[in-house]
């Protein structure tokens, strides 16, 4: 089993909406709350590549994923737990956090270093999280890949036998990486998808989507969709659930 890193220093195992539209969708599920089972809160681990040349989108996540909290907040609230690769096998994991302030607090201390890619220790740190208490969804934001794709694959089908959707969102355009983020997307039956970094809405809308499916599932996720609009979001909207 995994132990959470970023307190204990310890490591893991080896077209867009307009304002009113984004407006009307807060207030609709303001109005019409939909409360997990048994009241229990969203979780969601929010995993990142934070080798060197993610600096520029560590930075632009840093400043908009308090959309996360927001976007869940009538749906029963959501707790995020950090996690990010960097450097020589460096790979961590925060505690569960429940507020914008505090995920903000502890992305700004990070600095992202050079090192190879460490995504199948993140997806093995999503497998142990969920065997202790269930994980609703995992997002992996990167660009590349440098790892063993069967290895990989393997923990992806793992994660889908539990039924936790990892959602990937690739920047740039490596196609080696794009091959096998969407095979883990569909072996978890998550979604898979390209964002720009030039447009801060369009990751700000991919993340508070996937927020929103862990806060309060597919039906949540679909209201989003239609609600939100914006091509990117209903294409990782239909994709979820995929066989």
């Amino acid at each position: 089993m995994m132990a959470r890193m970023a307190d204990s220093g310890k490591k893991l195992p080896s077209t867009l909406a307009s304002d009113g539209e984004v407006d009307a969708f807060l207030r609709k599920i303001a109005a019409t709350p939909v409360v997990r089972a048994g009241g229990r809160r969203g979780r969601l681990i929010f995993a990142m590549d934070a080798t060197a040349s993610r600096q520029p989108t560590w930075d632009r996540a840093c400043h908009i994923q308090s959309e996360m909290f927001e976007a869940t907040a009538a749906l029963g609230g959501l707790d995020i737990q950090l996690t990010y690769f960097r450097g020589f096998r460096e790979c961590k994991a925060s505690s569960w956090i429940g507020t914008a302030v505090e995920l903000q607090r502890r992305m700004s201390k990070v600095s992202c270093q050079a090192g190879h890619t460490q995504i199948c220790r993140v997806l093995t740190h999503a497998l142990n999280e969920t065997r202790k208490s269930r994980v609703d969804a995992v997002v992996f934001v990167g660009d590349c890949m440098e790892e063993d794709i069967d290895e990989l694959c393997h923990r992806a089908g793992e994660l889908g036998v539990l039924g936790v959707p990892v959602f990937l969102f690739q920047e740039r355009s490596d196609p080696i990486a794009k091959r096998a983020f969407q095979e883990v997307a569909r072996l978890t039956r998550g979604a898979y998808c390209r964002f720009d970094l030039s447009s801060a809405r369009q990751l700000q809308d991919l993340l508070a989507a996937v927020a929103v499916y862990a806060a309060g599932g597919r039906a949540a996720l679909e209201d989003f969709g239609r609600r939100r609009g914006g091509e990117t979001v209903r294409l990782l909207t239909a994709q979820v659930g995929g066989a």
